[in-house]
């Protein structure tokens, strides 16, 4: 698995636990250290553990070790390192508190967004997008043209 499949996988993760603002940061370029900061907030220290415990168990599923984590114990910031992508969990007031999203502004950012609470008016919009309909107008217009 590269480590921006298993960057994605840890998003969805975090999606799959309402895990809100999820953001990839690629940081190949700018450290040795790892691939990817795979970063999400939360409501409450209980959401906190929640997102991090799915993580843990979704990666042990998928064959994928956890190499360190940090965190459980305040639960308003957990960490679990992955070597090649490093997951944070942050409680909402903490995240603005060391803003992690600035100190590597210079990565490549891609925010992660839940398909599954797009509204429907949206949905409809981008199939409409994906497969033009045609005006009544303008089916009256090619008949009358045959």
């Amino acid at each position: 698995m590269t480590s921006k499949t298993l960057a994605k996988n840890i998003a969805q993760l975090m999606l799959s636990i309402k895990g809100s603002n999820v953001v990839l940061l690629d940081l190949k370029k700018l450290s040795n250290a790892t691939d990817y900061f795979v970063i999400c907030s939360a409501d409450s220290d209980t959401q906190v553990r929640a997102i991090a415990d799915a993580i843990r168990g979704g990666m042990e599923d998928q064959g994928v070790s956890l190499y360190h984590h940090e965190g459980y114990h305040g639960l308003t910031w957990v960490i679990l390192d992955y070597v090649d992508v490093v997951a944070h969990v942050f409680h909402k007031e903490s995240r603005s508190f060391y803003n992690l999203d600035r100190l590597w502004s210079d990565a490549k950012r891609t925010d992660i967004l839940d398909d599954l609470a797009m509204p429907e008016a949206s949905k409809r919009t981008s199939t409409a997008r994906k497969k033009p309909a045609v005006s009544a107008a303008r089916k009256r217009k090619t008949e009358k043209a045959k």
